[in-house]
């Protein structure tokens, strides 16, 4: 079992922030502020409100963007709503503060600070992949001083450890690098990866940030599922990330005697969209069984991908080998698609024309059981579904997680 330690309570946080974040490292500096969007747990407006009282003053510019990677743009109000702005706290208190998004798919966004060699990434990589690669980031990072990512660990199925520099690549970052180590990820496997600190990818997105001659700091922390901090790391991206990492490892894995034939993955409303309700099949699949199913169950969810359907319409949800076995047919399809894909999907094999996937993967969702099949997933109708039938079944086989896609759960002895 995950360890239980005590949560911070918010005047501890604030005296916390005040205590570890020298305010003369930033007197009369430009200061962006770099946050998840909202399909992370996370108490930002706390940590908003902390920050700006406790720097706004000393600072020359105290703006924020939204590491959006490629998800949906936030809208100014959705955004104000994330961080705990009021409508009118924005046109008095917050009226000087800069609330942006990340823009991924606009090419005059996007500054190219280098490339990463083919002999740099062979290194990398110890010879999974060997390209030269650019390595673009927001031009907005141009106009500030001091770059200070705020944002939670947890594990993560691309990276091993979400958090740290993953908030400039692929947070801000542009789509190239952002393909090349979601693919990298993937040939390694969500099971590899996930809840490992010693990445191949996590070293691509540490040697790209050292490419961001800016001076960079880090605000990382570790919630409970209710976004409540057990405790926060303030250095280096590299440094906070690494105390945050091994935290999240203590509290954000949960090992099982074995694994379960039926898992029922229930969809916070924070993923509106399978492509980060995917998260739900990733963080279980070490505990389905072999020939097991997966329900993600998320009735709220009516939406493949905004950004992304178009492509996940045509190639469908498929394990690793059905793409490398037929590379000539997809490597065209952005990889970080084709990881995203896999990564749903699971594991499987791809012998002789036919696929065959570790488990079934079931979504029970509003979009219709013809969508489902035309992807490669199965498909229930959330009405037939009810969590409480699903509880206190371990014995039986069968695991119900209320609000999956951020608690890893692995078998003991993995």
């Amino acid at each position: 079992m995950p360890e239980n330690l005590p949560i911070k309570s918010e005047s501890e946080i604030r005296e916390w922030i005040s205590a570890n974040v020298p305010q003369d490292d930033f007197r009369d500096q430009k200061l962006l502020l770099i946050i998840p969007d909202a399909t992370r747990t996370a108490p930002l407006p706390l940590l908003f409100r902390s920050l700006h009282d406790h720097l706004a003053d000393v600072t020359s510019d105290f703006d924020l963007i939204v590491a959006l990677g490629t998800h949906p743009a936030m809208s100014e109000e959705a955004i104000c709503q994330l961080v705990g702005i009021s409508i009118e706290e924005r046109k008095s208190r917050y009226a000087e503060v800069g609330l942006f998004n990340h823009e991924w798919d606009n090419p005059d966004a996007l500054w190219e600070l280098g490339t990463l060699s083919e002999e740099e990434t062979a290194e990398i990589t110890s010879g999974v992949l060997t390209l030269e690669v650019p390595v673009e980031v927001n031009a907005r990072i141009k106009d500030y001083d001091r770059l200070m990512i705020v944002g939670p660990v947890f594990p993560h199925e691309v990276v091993g450890f979400s958090g740290g520099n993953k908030y400039f690549f692929p947070g801000i970052s542009g789509a190239k690098l952002l393909n090349f180590f979601h693919w990298l990820g993937a040939l390694i496997t969500n099971v590899g990866i996930i809840g490992v600190k010693g990445t191949p990818v996590r070293k691509v997105v540490d040697r790209s940030a050292a490419m961001i001659k800016k001076e960079k700091r880090c605000l990382a922390f570790v919630v409970n599922g209710k976004a409540e901090i057990y405790d926060l790391f303030f250095g280096t991206p590299e440094e906070a990330w690494e105390q945050a990492a091994d935290l999240s490892a203590r509290v954000h894995i949960e090992r099982k005697p074995k694994a379960f034939q039926t898992v029922l993955s229930c969809s916070p409303e924070m993923y509106d969209e399978l492509w980060t309700a995917g998260k739900c099949m990733y963080k279980l699949e070490p505990v389905v069984a072999d020939g097991g199913e997966l329900i993600i169950y998320a009735p709220h969810l009516d939406e493949i991908s905004i950004a992304h359907g178009e492509w996940i319409h045509k190639i469908g949800y498929h394990c690793r080998d059905y793409f490398t076995q037929q590379w000539e047919q997809f490597k065209h399809v952005p990889w970080g698609v084709l990881a995203h894909s896999t990564h749903v999907r699971g594991g499987g094999t791809f012998e002789n024309g036919v696929e065959k996937c570790r488990v079934k993967v079931t979504l029970a969702s509003k979009v219709p059981r013809e969508v489902c099949e035309s992807i490669n997933l199965g498909y229930r109708d959330p009405a037939t579904i009810d969590p409480a039938d699903y509880a206190n079944r371990e014995d039986e086989g069968i695991l119900l997680v209320p609000k999956a896609g951020e608690m890893l759960y692995r078998l003991e002895g993995e």
